[in-house]
């Protein structure tokens, strides 16, 4: 008899990640952030608690789907859109226009952007240690 067809394997949940490796994806998500911020010419919000919460989402979405699929919007699939690459982070539109929807990187005409282009890995911890995933 043949085998029985195989089925996909299921995306990981956030929720089901191994908490050292959201750990390690956020410190590197951060450490790509400040870079990105600097070599842009971008800052973070005045609110730090914004880009700290773009930021987890990101370290989530690296762990679970392999890239760093913008967390702020909503996607039919997932997988799919993290295979394409045009929302993975930096996403096309702010490569090519410095236009940032998840207000993670922000021009100066931008009413909400502040001076620091440095997040401490520890301070995005601090905001986001109360929040459950983003999944």
């Amino acid at each position: 008899a043949p085998p029985p067809p195989r089925r996909a394997a299921a995306p990981l949940m956030a929720e089901d990640a191994d908490p050292e490796k959201i750990a390690k994806a956020l410190k590197a998500m951060t450490g790509f952030a400040n870079s990105y911020c600097k070599n842009t010419g971008t800052t973070y919000c005045s609110d730090p608690s914004i880009p700290s919460v773009v930021l987890k989402g990101l370290a989530e979405h690296k762990v679970t789907l392999g890239a760093p699929l913008c967390p702020c919007r909503h996607y039919e699939d997932k997988q799919a859109e993290a295979k394409d690459g045009y929302w993975n982070c930096p996403c096309v539109p702010m490569r090519e226009r410095h236009e940032c929807h998840c207000m993670l990187f922000l021009t100066a005409d931008n009413e909400f952007a502040g001076d620091s282009q440095t997040l401490q890995v520890e301070e995005v911890v601090k905001y986001t240690e109360q929040m459950g995933s983003i999944m």
